[in-house]
């Protein structure tokens, strides 16, 4: 599919399945990627498994964390008032407790990839009977997940880039005190689950990084337990936050006593992929990699699944692809052994990690020649 991408990736020196090994070594607490349940690629079209891919996502080396890509929202967990189904969710859990795995839960409380029947009724919702239902789904999902997870994002995506509350059915309703609930019933039923806000394009000072930093406060000011940021970390090639943005934001969560992580991390880039994109997307993987180890509120790292044909990247943005770092014939990126480099070497110089990242593109170069 990329044509002489893939000669230059199989050229690259072997490297041995390492990543989660190398991200304890840096203090990182875990490397991991989120995967779907075989159901899930099935609906997307895709081959429902991989001896492959299930070899690598069970390598304890390679990830020591998992995150059920879509199989906990609340679009499968109640897909009607009341009626809850784990199936999807299960089956991901269940490789992490077979494995080992740390799991991140994902997500509560999200107006996108939501049941229809919450919208369908939007027009009926007074306060009380919607904080009701957010009491109801917190409550019987995290019960039933009890003890299996690291942590829940508890709310996901609740701000428009402006730093502004998104137009959604829970904050029409019920204000921002849906964020406050959703927080308040999770410590409630879970008191011992780290508990996270979740987002992307937070991950460099902004007007929507402030309006993060403005619902941790508000939680904290009224006593609410929150434990963590999530930096989806959603990236372009050609355009990501650099690495000191990325490291005075997660400082700025840090002062707030927060714990931060990379939960969705993916680099995109334009179709037909090049040397170049690759070039760029090495960078940004390494500086968002070498951003976490030097940071001290950052504790790990979690890239959403890590081969290419599994990758929501192609459906929600046309002409874009090949974001994660196995390629369709599990031939690794060169932002594989980027983010080696920076879990080795994350508390060096930009300019002196840039450096190495140029002597080794050059290497590879050589190789084709």
């Amino acid at each position: 599919m990329y044509g002489p991408l893939i000669l230059l990736a199989a050229l690259l020196p072997f490297t041995s399945a390492q990543l989660d090994a190398y991200a304890k070594k840096a203090g990182l607490k875990y490397f991991g990627a989120a995967t779907d349940s075989p159901g899930q690629r099935e609906r997307a079209g895709l081959e429902a498994s991989y001896e492959q891919y299930d070899a690598i996502l069970r390598d304890g080396n390679e990830f020591g964390s998992t995150t059920p890509t879509n199989g906990q929202k609340w679009l499968f967990t109640e897909p009607e008032q009341g009626v809850f189904n784990f199936t999807e969710g299960d089956i991901v859990t269940s490789i992490a407790q077979e494995q080992g795995l740390i799991q991140r839960c994902h997500a509560l409380v999200w107006h996108s990839q939501l049941a229809p029947w919450v919208e369908a009724a939007s027009a009926d919702w007074t306060p009380e009977t919607l904080s009701a239902v957010i009491v109801a789904h917190v409550t019987n999902v995290m019960e039933h997940y009890r003890g299996r997870c690291y942590a829940w994002d508890v709310v996901n995506e609740a701000l428009d880039e402006d730093g502004g509350y998104c137009d959604s059915i829970f904050y029409r309703v019920l204000g921002a005190d849906f964020i406050k609930l959703a927080f308040r019933t999770a410590a409630v039923v879970e008191p011992g689950v780290k508990l996270y806000y979740n987002y992307y394009n937070i991950e460099k000072p902004s007007p929507k990084s402030d309006g993060v930093l403005r619902i941790v406060r508000m939680l904290q000011e009224d006593g609410i337990k929150i434990d963590g940021v999530g930096f989806q970390g959603h990236f372009v090639a050609s355009r990501p936050p650099t690495l000191d943005e990325q490291i005075a934001a997660i400082d700025a969560y840090g002062a707030l006593g927060v714990e931060v992580a990379y939960t969705e991390l993916d680099v995109r880039q334009t179709t037909p992929v090049n040397e170049t994109s690759l070039e760029w997307q090495a960078n940004a993987y390494a500086d968002a990699v070498g951003a976490c180890v030097q940071a001290k509120a950052c504790i790990g790292v979690t890239i959403w699944d890590f081969y290419d044909p599994f990758s929501w990247v192609p459906y929600t943005f046309p002409g874009e692809d090949a974001a994660l770092l196995w390629f369709e014939d599990f031939a690794k990126h060169p932002a594989y052994d980027a983010i080696i480099d920076a879990l080795k070497n994350g508390t060096a110089s930009p300019c002196k990690r840039k450096k190495r990242r140029r002597a080794q593109m050059a290497a590879r170069r050589a190789k084709l020649q």
